[in-house]
């Protein structure tokens, strides 16, 4: 009895695996089908400000340093968010490190950090003349980027270009073949960054600013592309 189930299973298994092999050899070869790539570019003002803000310290000791770089932090914090705003003029403090100071042999002779805060937003006015009006940090980088809104908006933008690049040259290429025009098969859309806000930063000389003046920026121009690749079936 047992090996007459087992001889069933055997017969079943093969039936399967014949089934399998039929389809695929069935399965037809595509022809006639075109890969190709389109892209979107727009170009757009950056709306998108940020200032890194920064100081450093020196003592003998690791608590003394931590302390300086405290008041120097708190004073600064005090001060940016007396004009901090939601989405224009955002606070948020950046690095903070401490390390030991070594002499020639080898032995910590002292203490040494620094600590940052970053000004982000999109009013450059509020962002530059909250930075002059800091003077426990100074100035030591400021970048520029896309704000969500206008990243978005500026993608759809792209997006509906490579598109209509996309249509236009699968038209062209399937005429070029001699056919008539052409059905999607698949198709990807790609933005060339989709993540969170990534400025480009530029490096400026660490300075301070009198109490009434501002810092001086100036935001550039950036380039959004989509690109559209897939296959389209000749007809």
């Amino acid at each position: 009895m047992k090996k007459k189930i087992k001889l069933l299973a055997a017969c079943a298994a093969l039936a399967a695996a014949g089934t399998a092999l039929a389809q695929n050899a069935a399965a037809p070869v595509p022809q006639n089908v075109l890969q190709l790539t389109a892209s979107g570019t727009v170009e757009v003002q950056q709306d998108m400000l940020s200032m890194t803000l920064v100081t450093t310290r020196d003592a003998s000791d690791a608590a003394a340093v931590q302390t300086q770089l405290k008041a120097a932090l708190d004073a600064a914090l005090a001060e940016a968010k007396k004009n901090a705003q939601a989405g224009q003029l955002d606070v948020r403090t950046g690095n903070f490190s401490l390390s030991p100071r070594y002499s020639k042999d080898g032995k910590i002779n002292g203490w040494q950090g620094s600590t940052e805060l970053v000004l982000e937003g999109r009013d450059f006015p509020r962002i530059t003349q909250a930075a002059g009006r800091i003077t426990t940090l100074s100035v030591g980088n400021v970048g520029f980027g896309l704000s969500r809104e206008q990243r978005a908006k500026t993608e759809t933008e792209a997006q509906n270009i490579a598109i209509e690049n996309f249509k236009q040259k699968a038209g062209e290429l399937a005429k070029g073949f001699g056919f008539s025009g052409y059905t999607l098969r698949e198709v990807s859309v790609n933005a060339n960054d989709g993540g969170p806000i990534r400025p480009r930063m530029m490096a400026v000389q660490a300075k301070s600013f009198s109490s009434d003046s501002t810092v001086p920026v100036e935001a550039g121009k950036t380039s959004v592309v989509v690109s559209v690749s897939g296959s389209v079936q000749l007809k």
